[in-house]
Order: C-alpha cells, then sequence, then structure tokens
C-alpha cells in the first residue's frame, strides 16, 4: 500500500498580502497623477519629480518583500517607512504654500501601504508603532494642522490597528483549526490501526486463547499468556496509539501544514467487481445471494466493504457458535451498494455492544461501523434475542473513500 504526504494550506493571510501589493503599485500611480496635474504649482517641481521617481523604483524593486510575511523583514519595513515619512517631511520643500491648505504630501496615500505591512506583519501593535511616526510626521509637515488633516491622520492610525487585530485573530483561528485537524487525524489513524488489529492479530491472540485453554496442559498456561496480552492490546488501542500524523503552522507564510498517510489509489484505475471480494466467504454454514450483474465500486470502497463484511462474519464464527447459519446478500441499487448479513445465532442482549466497547472490544465500533464511516455509508446492526443478527451496510455509488481529513 502506497503512502503519500499531502500538504494542505489555508492562509487566511496570504490574500491580504497580495492586496497590498497591488495597493502599492496602485497608489505610486496615483501619486504621480496629483503631481502631473499640480506640478505648474510647486515651487521647486524637481524636489518632487526625484523623490517620486525615488519612490516608484522602490516600489517595483520591493513588490517581492510584500509578497509574504516570510519576505516582508523587520529592515523592509524600517526603509519603506523611512522612505514614506521623508516623503512628507520634505513636502514643503516641493510646495511653500503646502502649509496654508489642506493638500496632499508626496507620497499622499502611498504612505498608508507603509503602514498596513506593519500591520500585517506584527499584528495592531506594529500597525500603532507605525501609524503614529506617521501621524506626527503630517502634524509636523502642516505645522497647523486642519481638519482634514487631522481626519486622515485619525483614520490611517484606528485603521491600521483594526486590521492589526484582524490579522491576529486570523492567525489565531488558524492555530486553533490546525490542532482540530490534527486530533482528527489523530483520531482517523488510531481507528484505523485498531480496525486492523482487530482483524489480526488479536482474533489470532483470541483463537490461541480458547484453543489453549481447551487443550490444557502447557497449552493452557500459553492460552492464558495469549489471554493477557490480548487485553493489553485492547486497552492500549482503545486509550490511544500514537498517530503517525504530523500538524505544523508555518508562521512565515500563514499556512496549516499537515503531513497525513493516505492510501495512493492510482488514478484511473478500473471499478472493482463487490462479488469476487465476498465470494470467498461461501463456505459451510455461510451462503451467498448477489445479483446477476458485476458489483462494480471503487477498488478500495470495494476492499474496505468487503473488509467489513469479514469482520461481521468472524462475530457471527466467535459469538454464534460454529453451527450457527449466515447470509451474505448484496443489493445492486442506482445510488448505492447495500450487504446485508444474517446469521440465526442467539441474537446480542442488550447493552453488550456498549459493554464490549467498553472492555477496549472494537469489532463492530471499528471494524465495520468504522470503515463504513470512513467510506461515507452507514452500518445498522439489528439483533434481537433469540431470533439471530443482521447488519446492514450501505455505501454510495460515488464514493471513493476518506483518507482522513487531508481533504
Amino acid at each position: 500500500m502506497a503512502r503519500r504526504e499531502r500538504v494542505v494550506r489555508m492562509s487566511v493571510e496570504q490574500p491580504l498580502w497580495r492586496a497590498l501589493t497591488a495597493y502599492r503599485v496602485l497608489t505610486v500611480l496615483y501619486a504621480a497623477l496629483l503631481a502631473a496635474f499640480g506640478g505648474a504649482t510647486y515651487e521647486r517641481p524637481w524636489v518632487a519629480v526625484v523623490f517620486l521617481a525615488v519612490m516608484a523604483v522602490w516600489t517595483l524593486a520591493t513588490l517581492p518583500k510584500v509578497a509574504g510575511a516570510a519576505a516582508c523583514t523587520k529592515r523592509f519595513l524600517g526603509a519603506d517607512l523611512a522612505l514614506a515619512l521623508v516623503g512628507i517631511l520634505i513636502t514643503p520643500l516641493a510646495d511653500f504654500d503646502v502649509r496654508q491648505v489642506d493638500e496632499s504630501t508626496l507620497p499622499s496615500i502611498w504612505t498608508a501601504g507603509s503602514v498596513l505591512a506593519f500591520a500585517l506583519k506584527g499584528g495592531w501593535r506594529w500597525a500603532a508603532f507605525a501609524s503614529t511616526f506617521v501621524g506626527l510626521a503630517n502634524i509636523i509637515e502642516r505645522g497647523e494642522p486642519g481638519r482634514d488633516t487631522f481626519h486622515n491622520v485619525v483614520l490611517v492610525w484606528v485603521a491600521s490597528i483594526a486590521i492589526g487585530y484582524v490579522v491576529e485573530v486570523a492567525r489565531a483561528s488558524e492555530r486553533t483549526l490546525a490542532r482540530a485537524l490534527e486530533i482528527e487525524a489523530a483520531t482517523r489513524e488510531r481507528e484505523r490501526l485498531a480496525r486492523d488489529i482487530h482483524d489480526s492479530v488479536l482474533q489470532v491472540l483470541a483463537m490461541v486463547q480458547r484453543r489453549g485453554t481447551a487443550l490444557g496442559g502447557e497449552a493452557a498456561e500459553l492460552g492464558r499468556m495469549a489471554g493477557e496480552q490480548e487485553v493489553a492490546l485492547r486497552t492500549l488501542v482503545s486509550s490511544g496509539l500514537v498517530p503517525t500524523s504530523r500538524v505544523s503552522e508555518d508562521a512565515a507564510e500563514g499556512a496549516v501544514v499537515r503531513s497525513v498517510e493516505v492510501d495512493d489509489e492510482p488514478a484511473g484505475q478500473a471499478d472493482c467487481d463487490l462479488r469476487s471480494l465476498l465470494a470467498p466467504h461461501v463456505g459451510a454454514g455461510i451462503s451467498f445471494a448477489e445479483p446477476g450483474a458485476p458489483v462494480l465500486l471503487a477498488p478500495g470502497v470495494a476492499k474496505e466493504l468487503a473488509a467489513a463484511v469479514g469482520a461481521a462474519l468472524d462475530n457471527v464464527r466467535v459469538h454464534a457458535g460454529e453451527n450457527a447459519q449466515a447470509w451474505i446478500l448484496v443489493e445492486d441499487w442506482p445510488d448505492e451498494v447495500i450487504v446485508t448479513v444474517r446469521d440465526d445465532g442467539p441474537g446480542i442482549p442488550d447493552g453488550r455492544l456498549a459493554q464490549a466497547e467498553g472492555e477496549g472490544r472494537m469489532g463492530v465500533a471499528l471494524s465495520i461501523r468504522g470503515r463504513l464511516r470512513d467510506l461515507g455509508g452507514t452500518a445498522e446492526l439489528l439483533s434481537v434475542p433469540g431470533q439471530g443478527t443482521e447488519v446492514e451496510l450501505k455505501v454510495p455509488k460515488d464514493s471513493r473513500g476518506k483518507a482522513g481529513p487531508a481533504g
């Protein structure tokens, strides 16, 4: 059975970084247009031209720096904010009359991009730090700021802090989701291992215990030891096997990376006839009723469904006795396949299944119901004391099974 690693990325931040990249490019163009239309009023237009040229080159050269949190270093943030502050403070050199009217500074709204980069990188505290410097620079540049200047300073300060807070909440949500995925993956892996152990090791140990007790002598001692190991293994299975899954958070990308082991079913593999997998069960005491045409399912689904049928028949042999009769009925409907396993044994007393699960005996819970749940199907068990047991397994035709929450 081949295995492969799947990586799942669930980044809330990444779209914000892409939006910031577009914002910086657009606001450079906006600042250039403002300077072009207002250039005739500048006392020293060359100051505006030089600064805007430097700002444009810087913006285009540093686009990779705002592509994600990993590339956006503290050194870049400091240099970017410094450029914005210089642009604000040298605006009076280009236009001496700017102090008397609420006109735009040379970098204009491009300055907000620097503040937003701080917010995305470090949260609301970093945003408050950067926006405070921008606000002070605007106040110094204006001398006696008007209402519009004060309004713009407060707007940038509040908006950047709000965005920084949203980013922090998003990161916390991603960590919570990562933990939930880890728990779900661990639960599914534990159930899968428990099914495999139940279908093989536990049944062999139980058989050794019964045969050893029946033979007596040294075999009885061997049976006793096998029984002790069976109990210990059941306890381990039910209390928590260590799953082979790992969840880690890439803080730089704001992504959750999860490694899980999944069944590698080759694409395009032909569907499997369920009848061929169930036919080997037919023998003394087991009858098989099947449709006249092939019952086609995805190979992995067919194998898991056949394994669930095998687990049901194992329960018949163990609990109904060697002389019990069992019947397998396969029904092929347009949208689902139904397999029913019936026996004429003594049935299951009320509360016995819950008691078995409490004792770590997970045959029905994992080998049957767990398998069907992972296939997107259902397993119904009906038992009347003295009238036998019936297990009905339903699987949708479009099921490809689930390999855990890898998605």
